[in-house]
């Protein structure tokens, strides 16, 4: 058998919001406990910040329960009205990093593609757990989900 040794998951929506204004709500990482669905699956989780929001350098940190695990989200680049990159890091339920971003795109009449995406490597032993998670299907229904939620309350 083949064991995956990288991953990559990416979900897009159009969103009927011009660029800047979704970029602007986008980049606020204090804004994604509205639209994520892991806060959905624990709404009780300790979070905690360090840094500005928005800003290269911010840091936001999570703890919860069995369902969202712990780690902390890094703000790395960012490119007005482009794209957002930012480092996960998982301290449970196992170690791993990740590479994530939110992409805007400037569709017709004023409406904003959003994509979002991460990705990563499979080390040993963890990446033998990949081959009976499908990383794609199971990330990319909590992306939908995501961005789902991020439509409404951006279309408000």
């Amino acid at each position: 058998m083949i064991v995956p040794k990288t991953y990559n998951v990416s979900r897009s929506i159009v969103i009927d919001r011009p660029v800047h204004e979704s970029f602007r709500y986008l980049k606020m990482i204090k804004n994604q406990d509205n639209w994520s669905p892991w806060k959905q699956k624990d709404p009780n989780m300790k979070q905690s910040f360090s840094g500005t929001d928005g800003e290269v350098g911010f840091v936001s940190k999570w703890e919860g329960n069995k369902d969202v695990g712990s780690g902390e989200q890094e703000l790395k680049r960012i490119v007005e009205n482009d794209v957002i990159e930012s480092e996960l890091r998982f301290f449970k339920p196992w170690k791993s990093q990740s590479d994530a971003y939110l992409k805007v795109d400037s569709v017709d009449n004023g409406k904003t593609k959003v994509t979002w995406g991460f990705s990563g490597n499979n080390k040993f032993p963890t990446n033998i757990f990949f081959l009976f998670f499908n990383m794609d299907k199971t990330v990319g229904k909590d992306f939908e989900e995501g961005l789902d939620s991020l439509k409404v309350i951006l279309e408000k």
